[in-house]
């Protein structure tokens, strides 16, 4: 039978524009990262509709994790991502350490937003159950897939809500702008 969590790596197996993400990601040796959210859900919504694997995939968002939370650290790791990608995905692919997300998450999001311990517990708080899921192509060439929510919402497109970030005011406008990508979702308020 037939998982989600195998479909999901059969759908991501066949996405070039994924597979080469991640492949410099892993060569890098970025600490504990982890591709995330709308990459993954949009390239499985691509399948779902038989849509083009890359339609409506805004960025490619890399998240770390590396004790050293100075922004020169981080840098550093965004250039050499930079450096190993295609010329044509660096501007579509964004590197951020989680190490660093209390630093200026308030301020932008108007919400408090404790220090992370690792990058896996970041997608506790994504704003979507479906928005929290990531992966990771491990040494060994295997995915492995973190999702604290499952992968029901992602595979039944549908955005509903984590109850751990409480309302936000973008939850409801990020989801409309999914919605106008993939107007088979369903969002949940």
């Amino acid at each position: 039978m037939e998982t989600y969590e195998s479909r999901l790596i059969d759908i991501i197996k066949n996405s070039n524009r994924i597979m080469t993400i991640l492949k410099a990601c892993r060569d890098a040796r970025l600490p504990e990262w982890r591709l995330v959210s709308g990459a993954i859900y949009g390239t499985v919504f691509n399948k779902l509709t038989s849509r083009d694997p890359d339609y409506g995939i805004k960025d490619y968002d890399i998240a770390y994790y590396d004790p050293d939370n100075s922004y020169q650290a981080e840098d550093l790791w965004i250039k050499k991502i930079d450096a190993a990608l295609p010329e044509n995905l660096r501007p579509l692919v964004e590197v951020r350490n989680q190490a660093r997300v209390h630093l200026w998450f308030e301020q932008k999001f108007g919400a408090p937003y404790p220090p992370l311990k690792n990058t896996d517990e970041s997608l506790e708080r994504y704003l979507c159950y479906a928005h929290a899921v990531a992966i990771r192509l491990e040494n060994d060439d295997t995915i492995s897939i973190a999702a604290p929510f499952g992968l029901d919402d992602v595979f039944n497109m549908v955005m509903r809500p984590n109850p751990n970030r409480g309302q936000t005011e973008n939850r409801l406008a990020k989801s409309l702008s999914i919605k106008e990508r993939w107007p088979e979702v369903t969002i949940i308020t």
